[in-house]
């Protein structure tokens, strides 16, 4: 590990060098701008970047609904001079950038998370007519094609790797977007992720032609702004017209409109070898790099795959990637470190048939706490071990299950002052809520608090967390946030390492809303998006429970009704008891290696 160090921060410093007397990208590369024509006659925008330096290059692609700019002859992007796309011009790839269906230059209809077999185009024909295009047409190239995208583009290097095409060998979906219902930028488990939804949705609207677009400002804050703007209803009017948007009004739960724009469904005999990226405190879509990675081992198990997770925001590894917020993560959680031990040598072995994939075993994450990269040949990995902690009375955490026979704790859930999510409210959503300290929120009656002992000796979590919460409600419906935290010594920092979301309506199902009996116990469970942590000596696990995380997510009326169709007087308070007792035991199971 030490050489792989010493070698990892000699390289980095060889390629800062070598960026700083870098050739700029025009005296190394042509540009030609392309519209090519898919099977329908649409034709789509395409900008083909090839090496004047004589020989065959494989193709990389890069498909996006977020624009190819700029455009025109003789230019090119920023980070073609200095940023992620630099590798791939120092290494000679041929670099395709291509605006998809219906954005910016290309023609045709655009539609959120097309799904694969949606009549008779999609966007895995689309990848494959380009494809077969490109090989045919673009002098020079070796006839291996690889499709990469980070975020949405991630959804759309998948449907690369579900094209088919013989060229296509090697694909890396990064953050992709993958259930936008039960996770990632829109939902949560059902509930509406209120501050990402609203905002990603308004940018990526294009009304009809002569339709103005409203600006949306979330002025004097984002907490100000939704608590005036109470209702999905509210905000249907402010979004409006808004395509998608009042097409998810008619589909509440998770029905087989939902299912068909889940992209795992699709993952089956996918042939070019898979390098999934993703990061443990990626904000928008932290749920599809751990769920796309487990559904290709499941579907297609001769596939080549990869999982690389690190402690990153959301696309932080295409950047600097060490620090957010107060973290420092260290040198080989850079961007730089990442592209040179995982993604490069991923391409470079199945497009340029270079030795180098052996150095990337099937499963790498990055464990903050102690700052270390993991290697396994599975996730989660074979050696971990369940680890149930019981939410007890007196607000302890431990292994023993409750042996009272009357034990709870309870709280008011009010809509009119739900928990916040940040300490202080600004205009947008920081990346930085998911390392925040929790602190903040002492005091509040609406947040139970349970905690461990000190911990004796370290202890590193992997995989999902997984609530049970036996619980009873005043109301016919409400939410359950649970929160896993690592507790400094000595009154210090309370950092969050996972928060997640589940709406009570769901708990058997989420295809099958249930109202609550008032009074009533019932099991609550929610599984959240996987972690790698360790929790250092000395310091404690604390979970909190609470049923709102305002304006990061929706709020909940705390009645069983059609959340598009309630108005403001439908908010009621909710009285939530929480059970800890020996018949019903409230807990939360993690993975320790």
């Amino acid at each position: 590990m030490r050489l792989r160090r010493f070698l990892s921060l000699l390289w980095g410093a060889l390629l800062a060098a070598a960026t700083v007397c870098a050739q700029p990208v025009s005296s190394l590369y042509d540009k030609a701008e392309y519209r090519i024509a898919m099977r329908d006659s649409v034709h789509l925008h395409t900008s083909v970047y090839t090496p004047k330096a004589p020989g065959r290059a494989p193709i990389i692609i890069f498909r996006t609904p977020y624009g190819t700019g700029p455009y025109g002859a003789g230019k090119f992007p920023a980070a073609f001079d200095k940023g992620y796309l630099r590798s791939y011009v120092d290494r000679g790839y041929i670099i395709v950038r291509q605006d998809v269906r219906g954005r910016n230059r290309s023609e045709g209809e655009f539609m959120h998370i097309r799904p694969v077999g949606f009549g008779d185009v999609d966007e895995a024909t689309d990848s494959y007519d380009t494809v077969d295009w490109l090989v045919k047409h673009i002098p020079g190239n070796n006839g291996r094609v690889g499709f990469a995208g980070c975020s949405y583009p991630g959804f759309y290097a998948l449907m690369g790797a579900l094209s088919g095409h013989p060229a296509v060998k090697a694909v890396s979906p990064q953050a992709p977007v993958t259930d936008w219902y039960m996770g990632d930028d829109v939902h949560h488990n059902g509930i509406l992720m209120l501050s990402d939804a609203v905002r990603f949705l308004h940018s990526m609207n294009t009304p009809p032609e002569g339709t103005p677009r409203r600006e949306l400002t979330f002025s004097p804050d984002e907490r100000t702004f939704f608590l005036e703007h109470p209702t999905r209803a509210d905000l249907t009017k402010l979004l409006a017209p808004n395509a998608f948007w009042e097409e998810m009004a008619g589909h509440p739960d998770y029905d087989e409109w939902w299912r068909a724009r889940d992209t795992r469904r699709a993952c089956y005999n996918i042939r070019p070898a898979m390098l999934v990226v993703g990061g443990t405190y990626d904000a928008e879509d932290c749920y599809g790099a751990w769920n796309l990675y487990r559904a290709v081992v499941r579907q297609s198990s001769p596939t080549p795959a990869h999982l690389v997770v690190g402690p990153w925001a959301h696309g932080a590894w295409c950047g600097d990637g060490r620090k957010l917020g107060g973290c420092d993560f260290g040198e080989e959680a850079s961007g730089s470190y990442y592209m040179e031990n995982f993604e490069a040598p991923f391409f470079d072995c199945y497009l340029w048939a270079r030795d180098t994939v052996d150095r990337l075993p099937p499963v790498s994450v990055f464990s903050s706490g102690d700052n270390r990269w993991h290697t396994f040949d599975r996730w989660t990995p074979a050696g971990a071990r369940r680890m149930t902690l019981y939410l007890a009375d007196g607000g302890r955490l431990t292994e023993e299950r409750p042996t009272a026979k009357n034990s709870s704790t309870g709280y008011l859930s009010d809509p009119a002052d739900p928990v916040p999510y940040v300490e202080t409210s600004g205009m947008r959503r920081p990346k930085e809520y998911m390392v925040a300290d929790q602190r903040f929120l002492a005091g509040r009656r609406d947040v139970l608090t349970f905690v461990t002992e000190p911990l004796t000796e370290d202890v590193t979590l992997v995989g999902p967390v997984e609530a049970a919460l036996e619980t009873a409600l005043s109301t016919s419906d409400a939410d359950f946030v649970v929160k896993l935290i690592d507790c400094f010594p000595d009154g210090g920092e309370q950092r969050l390492v996972r928060g997640d979301a589940v709406r009570g309506r769901y708990r058997d199902g989420f295809t099958r809303p249930k109202a609550f009996v008032p009074g009533k116990p019932e099991c609550v469970r929610l599984r959240t998006t996987d972690i790698a942590h360790t929790f250092r000596a000395g310091h404690r696990i604390m979970v909190q429970v609470q049923s709102s995380w305002f304006p990061l997510m929706e709020r909940n009326p705390q009645q069983f009704m059609d959340l598009w169709s309630c108005t403001a007087s439908d908010f009621v308070p909710c009285r939530v008891t929480l059970f800890h007792q020996r018949d019903r035991a409230s807990s939360v199971t993690v993975h320790k290696l």
